[in-house]
Parts: structure tokens; C-alpha cells; sequence
């Protein structure tokens, strides 16, 4: 079983050589049982409907969500995390925005006070970092900060668990934090991740969601009407049929993907724009993501066991997913295709040219020639058996 884990070049081959084990094959978990066992109490004041913030069609494959606890979850981690990829892992800036904002109303969490101290830990065991992908696998605030306590309860073990939901979410945080220090991280961590939800973060979701309550709409109007049907027969045919696209306020061109067990399990999280006018940036990002499923597939076909252990065949999925993000949108919604270009440009940090922006995206996302053919030819063999 392997863990899912972040995709994204970075400068420190010993962390993506921890990030590599994409996320295929791996059961997403609600941590139901955990959920129903655990004593962990409800935040004051919280509303769960509300905080979910979901406008969910019950009839759509794919519905548009937002989830407080997700974005919390990520949120603590773009706190922490030192962010040297080439497309960030959360939004250019994120951190000392949110710095700031706290700075301007007086607050000061356990997460500030004790942000240096959970940061040594990270650098001793950098797969912590992929811990960000649990909370993808919780239904709810409380049932991601329950399994946490009946983690630690269990000391990591699962054999201590009373059935075999319970047994299997304690196996699951115990690939994150496999020895007594990271347990003790871990426990850290959720009394900063607590104080910073009830002192800032919730109260700021909230605003932020109202907010962004007429793009969350156009979005979802949007992937309805245009975009999901163009998407959907390269969705059917590479196991993605259904799932949940979530729009989350602290990613950028870097999504999460968590493929499940069936399909209604599959997510893709994604950037939430900040105004109507970009609101295709959520699509941009959600094509990155979906195109990961044959992506690896071409990378693996392509390079020598040497390569892998170099940690090349890392930094080539990274340039695959957004090259062929590029390809599924050009073929799909070829309108788009421009702005895909732009914003991964601009994610990346790079100038963004006035004309023909294609060479500087393809100077700045280089990929072998050989990847490159059999990414566009994979991908036309999916599209042609819709």
C-alpha cells in the first residue's frame, strides 16, 4: 500500500525522493469508525453544514465542494513548510499574507508560538510533509482531529484498536508517524492546528467564503454546463468517472489528488480563484491533476532505473503534469489553452509574455522528447475510446 504524496520539482532531491509514491492505488478513508469512537469534543460554535460549505449537487459525478477542514489542514502546513518548488505547493505568498493578517488583529496562536520547533522535526523526517493528504480523507474537522487523538491514544499501534475501521485509520496516520517523535510532532501539532482553527482560522474561512460565494457559483455553474462534459470521457476512461472537485484557498497551481477505492472516492483539490474573472484557474489545475493518471505511466515507460534513483524520473512528472495538463486542455477545451499557458507561467514565477507565451512555457516546463510523444500519444488513445 502506498501513500499519497505531493507532486512538484524542488531543489532537495532527498525530499521529492519522500514524495514520489504518487497517489494511485491508495484507498481514500472517512475515518468513520474513528469518528464514532473518538471523545475528541466539537469545537465551540461549530456549525458542521456551515463549516463544510459545500454546494454539492447530489446529482453531479463530480460536485464542486469546499471544506473548512481541508483548507485548515493545508493551511497549518503552508505555515510551516519551506516552499522551493518550481510551482509552489500553496498559493505565491500565502504564509506571509496570512502573517500579516494575523498581525493586523492581534492574534498569536500555538502554531506561531511553536511554528520552529515543529519545523525541526520536518527536517529530520521530511515525509511529514505528505501528512497534508489525511485530511483529504476525513469527512469533517472533528472526524480528522478524532482519528488523530485515537492515533495517539493507540501509540501509533493498531492492534489496539476495538474494530477494523478504527484499526485501519490508526494504520494509516502510522505511515506518516511511524516512530515515538513523530507521534509527539504529531500531538504538537494538533494543539497548534486547534488553537489556530478556533482563534483565526475558522472565523477567517467563513468571511472568505462569503466573499467567494459568487465565483464558487460561477465555478460550479461553469463545470457543469462546459467544462465537466468535455472532461468527463477522459474522466470515464481513466478510472475517474466520479468524485469531488474541491476548491481550496491555500493551493495554487499545485493541486492534491487522492484516487480511492471506488470512484466516488477519487478527489482532486484545487485553487480557489480570487475573483470572477479568474475563475478557468480552477479548471487549469484540475486538468494538471487528472492528467497525473497517465502521466506517470509515460515517465515510468521513459526512464532507466538510474535515472529513477537520481530522482530525474521525479522532477520529469512534475514538467509531465503540467505539459499535459496543457494537452488534455487542448484537446478538450482548446479555448482555455492560452490561459493555461499564463497561469502556469505566472505560478512558476516567471514572466509572463504580452504575445506568444507557448516557447517561454515550454523553456520553463522542459520535457524529454521521447516522455513528450508518449504522453500525447497515451493521451489519444484515451480520448479516442470515448
Amino acid at each position: 500500500m502506498s501513500r499519497p504524496v505531493i507532486t512538484g520539482e524542488t531543489r532537495r532531491p532527498r525530499l521529492r525522493a519522500c514524495l514520489t509514491m504518487m497517489h494511485r492505488g491508495w484507498p481514500a478513508l472517512a475515518f468513520v469508525a474513528a469518528a464514532a469512537c473518538s471523545s475528541a469534543p466539537a469545537a465551540s460554535g461549530t456549525n458542521p453544514a456551515r463549516d463544510a460549505g459545500n454546494i454539492e449537487r447530489v446529482n453531479s459525478q463530480w460536485p464542486v465542494a469546499t471544506r473548512m477542514h481541508v483548507d485548515l489542514w493545508l493551511h497549518a502546513f503552508a505555515m510551516l513548510q519551506a516552499d522551493t518548488t518550481l510551482i509552489p505547493y500553496f498559493e505565491r505568498g500565502y504564509a506571509q499574507r496570512m502573517e500579516a493578517l494575523k498581525r493586523r488583529a492581534n492574534v498569536e496562536t500555538q502554531l506561531d508560538l511553536n511554528a520552529q520547533q515543529l519545523r525541526q522535526r520536518m527536517a529530520v523526517n521530511e515525509a511529514i510533509i505528505s501528512a497534508q493528504f489525511l485530511a483529504l480523507q476525513a469527512s469533517s474537522y472533528d472526524n480528522l482531529m478524532g482519528a488523530a487523538e485515537l492515533f495517539l491514544r493507540a501509540e501509533g499501534d493498531p492492534s489496539r484498536a476495538g474494530d477494523r475501521g478504527t484499526q485501519f485509520a490508526i494504520a494509516t496516520f502510522a505511515q506518516y508517524f511511524p516512530t515515538a517523535a513523530d507521534r509527539e510532532w504529531l500531538r504538537q501539532f494538533l494543539i497548534a492546528v486547534r488553537d489556530e482553527h478556533d482563534r483565526f482560522y475558522r472565523n477567517y474561512w467563513l468571511a472568505r467564503q462569503r466573499d467567494l460565494e459568487p465565483v464558487l457559483l460561477r465555478v460550479d455553474s461553469l463545470w457543469e454546463r462546459r467544462v465537466r462534459p468535455k472532461l468527463q470521457g477522459y474522466l470515464n476512461n481513466t478510472r475517474g468517472a466520479a468524485g469531488t472537485f474541491l476548491l481550496s484557498l491555500p493551493l495554487n497551481g499545485e493541486g492534491r489528488t487522492l484516487t480511492g477505492s471506488t470512484r466516488a472516492d477519487n478527489i482532486i483539490a484545487g485553487r480557489f480563484p480570487d475573483s470572477l474573472s479568474q475563475v478557468d484557474q480552477a479548471f487549469y489545475v484540475f486538468a494538471h491533476e487528472a492528467i497525473l493518471r497517465i502521466a506517470q505511466t509515460a515517465v515510468d515507460d521513459h526512464t532507466t532505473p538510474a535515472e529513477k534513483r537520481q530522482g530525474l524520473s521525479d522532477r520529469y512528472l512534475s514538467m509531465s503534469a503540467v505539459r499535459g495538463g496543457l494537452l488534455l486542455i487542448e484537446r478538450t477545451l482548446p479555448e482555455m489553452a492560452d490561459g493555461y499557458v499564463r497561469y502556469y507561467l505566472a505560478s512558476a514565477g516567471r514572466q509572463v509574455p504580452a504575445g506568444d507565451a507557448r516557447p517561454a512555457f515550454e523553456q520553463t516546463f522542459p520535457l524529454p522528447g521521447p516522455i513528450m510523444d508518449a504522453l500525447s500519444a497515451q493521451l489519444d488513445v484515451v480520448l479516442g475510446g470515448i
